[in-house]
């Protein structure tokens, strides 16, 4: 099988999904492509201070086009049809050497932070050390590191130019920190050909994602093997991770997305163990877990884990 490298420059870069834009790299299933990836602010340099700019990746030729997280793609994979499901073996994921994160407002008038007791907005500036896993900040703070990215997807099959922020049924902004190296994600494939984008890498981020970011980090490597799965059929996301299998549901509502998650456990749980869908529902309140993948993106996400070896 074939390894390519993607890196990020003009002809590989892009803020927003499209079924229109074309392929700059296609790759057959078994495949593995190689990123660099910038920070989703496309930062070509730390952040020093909130008032301060930043060099950041120019010419960003379409505002439209243009808008969103810097993703590396498309890549298109020869046979992917709709319908059909794409299988992405996460197999490794480096992050740079900065990061930052902010928190707070960004007008005094914001009605989330006066509620919090935010007043005013902060930057932590983070070094990055991706042999210890470590990241420091500017205050001291260390955290480990468990690098992920934040949007891995396809482009909806509807016209037009679509958006980085919310997550869909094929992917995008899903910020499921579960997606570490050692994964495998699913993907239900919209488009012919697939048109598969990466960026938003995060160095590390809780459950919730509640300020609105992560640690955000360009990546040294994204390191992702591409199959494809005709013998799998999804209507959301799903992923085999080091700590069990997730499932995903998205919806603007977070009980609805909690609902979606649930049916994706029910049917991922009676494939795994043959179970009627009373039983699988009984034995999902006794072993999976819901946890709230991120509030930040408009549309709201809900991952269910189910830990290995929870059901033997």
């Amino acid at each position: 099988m074939a390894v390519y490298t993607i890196e990020p420059e003009r002809r590989t870069l892009h803020g927003s999904f499209s079924r229109e834009f074309s392929p700059v790299l296609t790759i057959d299933s078994g495949d593995t492509v190689r990123y660099r990836t910038l920070d989703a602010g496309w930062g070509l340099e730390p952040l020093v201070a909130l008032e301060m700019p930043r060099q950041t990746f120019l010419p960003r030729d379409d505002e439209k086009r243009d808008a969103g997280h810097a993703l590396c793609g498309p890549v298109a994979i020869r046979g992917a049809q709709a319908g059909m499901t794409l299988e992405v073996q996460i197999n490794d994921v480096r992050p740079g050497t900065f990061g930052l994160t902010i928190a707070g407002p960004k007008e005094q008038d914001s009605e989330d932070n006066r509620r919090l007791g935010i007043e005013h907005a902060t930057l932590l500036r983070w070094t990055l050390d991706a042999d210890s896993m470590v990241g420091r900040d500017q205050r001291g703070h260390t955290l480990a590191l468990r690098p992920f990215m934040g949007v891995m997807g396809m482009p909806p099959d509807e016209a037009g130019i679509h958006p980085t922020f919310p997550p869909r049924f094929c992917g995008g902004n899903m910020d499921c920190k579960e997606l570490v190296a050692g994964s495998t994600l699913y993907l239900p494939i919209p488009v012919p050909g697939a048109l598969f984008s990466v960026g938003d890498g995060h160095a590390a981020q809780g459950d919730g994602e509640v300020c609105g970011v992560a640690i955000e980090c360009p990546m040294e490597l994204v390191d992702l093997t591409f199959r494809l799965r005709d013998d799998v059929r999804l209507t959301t996301p799903r992923a085999n991770t080091p700590a069990g299998w997730v499932a995903l549901g998205f919806h603007e509502d977070l009980n609805e997305a909690t609902v979606l998650a649930l049916i994706a456990m029910l049917d991922l749980m009676t494939e795994l163990y043959g179970l009627s869908r009373p039983d699988a529902l009984a034995l999902a309140s006794l072993v999976v877990d819901f946890r709230i993948t991120q509030v930040v993106n408009g549309v709201r996400g809900v991952h269910a884990l189910l830990p290995h070896g929870a059901i033997r």
